[in-house]
C-alpha cells in the first residue's frame, strides 16, 4: 500500500472519532478546532470538550503516523507534516486552519 493510500485511510479514521461531549465535525463548525501544518489538531478556542477533544484525536493521530511511517522507512515527521497539508487542503471554507506563522485563520 502505498504511504498516500495509508494516509487517506488515517485521515478517514481519524474524521471519523468522537468524544463523549462533542464530535470533531461539531468541534470544527463551532470553529473550537483547526487543522494545523503538522498534521495535528489544535484549539482555536478553549473549552473543556474542545480540550479534550483535541487530546484524544492527536493521541489516535500519532499513533496512526508511527504506524505509516515505520511501514514507509520515514519519519514520524514526514508523515504528520504531509498528513497536515492534506488536512488543511480538505479544510472546508468556514473552518478554521493555522498558518506556518501560527496564526488561526478561517479558511
Amino acid at each position: 500500500m502505498t504511504l498516500i493510500r495509508y494516509l487517506v485511510l488515517a485521515a478517514a479514521l481519524l474524521l471519523s472519532v468522537t468524544a463523549a461531549a462533542l464530535d470533531l465535525n461539531q468541534a470544527k463548525a463551532e470553529g473550537l478546532v483547526g487543522e494545523q501544518p503538522n498534521g495535528y489538531l489544535g484549539v482555536v478556542k478553549a473549552t473543556p470538550a474542545a480540550v479534550e477533544l483535541v487530546s484524544d484525536i492527536n493521541e489516535k493521530r500519532r499513533a496512526a503516523y508511527e504506524r505509516i511511517a515505520k511501514q514507509n522507512g520515514i519519519t514520524l515527521d514526514q508523515v504528520a507534516n504531509l498528513a497536515g497539508q492534506k488536512a488543511i487542503e480538505k479544510t472546508p471554507t468556514g473552518e478554521y486552519i493555522k498558518t506556518p506563522t501560527g496564526q488561526w485563520v478561517e479558511k
